[in-house]
């Protein structure tokens, strides 16, 4: 048979594989935080007819293409304003990420939009707690000094509590706010404001090698390298913004057009079958 036709077969099934992404891609360009998809391909092992030698060159025929990778482009989205002070965008900080946790399993996210529940604890849609920095105790503090880079140890699960007990009286909260280095203020019933936690921030060496988990979460893989505690606005993190979401950095422009490019080469690779096909049956024909 043709190698010709098995090289038509193999572009076919790859090119599918590029269409696939840009598809999701294309269904994901609403999608808080989302992070667009890449497909890169390489040729596979080609047959050599003859080896170099002398003053000529190696004849070779090439056997085909696969996908050399599926790449997640980390680059940032446009912060977009929402009013609401639940919703976090990072800011300056492409590699920065939130740090979130179900049971024992350590998530990380771009997508800010936190709630928080029955007992104030600060949570995702999903209802994955936010991580980030308290005191020793937990307890609320009057000087977020208790909160400085040096103290960021170990992290616990963020809570905006609306009652706080201070030296034996109960403080209703009548309001709270989330400032860019990620402070958790909030002003009780006695007028004074206590910081009730610090957001956490995680880096990656190597943010594309995260593991895409679903629902806008990612896992840290071997080939992101460690995670790299910190806090907003401190040196190689982000800072937070609050009542700001990130959008998805999809360009439909590009993907459009690579939608366009990736059809007309599925349609250059069955023509090459076809007429492939039409050899061997001018071939077959020679015998009447």
């Amino acid at each position: 048979m043709l190698k010709s036709l098995y090289s038509g077969v193999t572009g076919m099934k790859n090119i599918q594989t590029k269409m696939d992404v840009i598809s999701n891609n294309i269904a994901n360009v609403n999608t808080t935080a989302f992070k667009t998809g890449r497909v890169r391909f390489e040729d596979m092992i080609s047959q050599t007819n003859a080896r170099a030698q002398g003053g000529t060159n190696a004849q070779q025929v090439g056997l085909g293409v696969q996908v050399g990778s599926i790449d997640t482009v980390m680059s940032g989205g446009s912060l977009q304003s929402t009013g609401r002070p639940l919703d976090f965008g990072i800011e300056n900080g492409d590699n920065s990420f939130f740090t979130v946790k179900q049971d024992n399993q350590t998530f990380y996210t771009r997508d800010g939009g936190f709630y928080t529940d029955y007992d104030g604890n600060l949570v995702t849609s999903g209802g994955l707690q936010i991580m980030g920095y308290t005191t020793e105790t937990g307890d609320p503090s009057l000087n977020d000094a208790d909160f400085k880079i040096d103290a960021l140890n170990t992290l616990a699960p963020l809570k905006i509590s609306p009652t706080i007990t201070v030296d034996g009286k109960e403080l209703e909260m009548q309001d709270y706010s989330v400032d860019k280095d990620g402070f958790i203020v909030g002003t009780y019933s006695d007028g004074n404001s206590y910081v009730l936690g610090r957001m956490a921030l995680t880096n990656f060496s190597n943010p594309d090698g995260l593991e895409k988990s679903g629902g806008n979460l990612y896992i840290a893989t071997a080939n992101s390298g460690e995670p790299q505690l910190g806090a907003p606005s401190e040196a190689g993190f982000g800072s937070v913004r609050s009542g700001f979401l990130e959008m998805s950095n999809v360009d439909l422009a590009n993907e459009f057009t690579e939608m366009i490019v990736t059809s007309r080469a599925y349609q250059a690779n069955s023509r090459s079958i076809t007429t492939s096909d039409t050899m061997l049956e001018e071939l077959i024909n020679l015998k009447r």
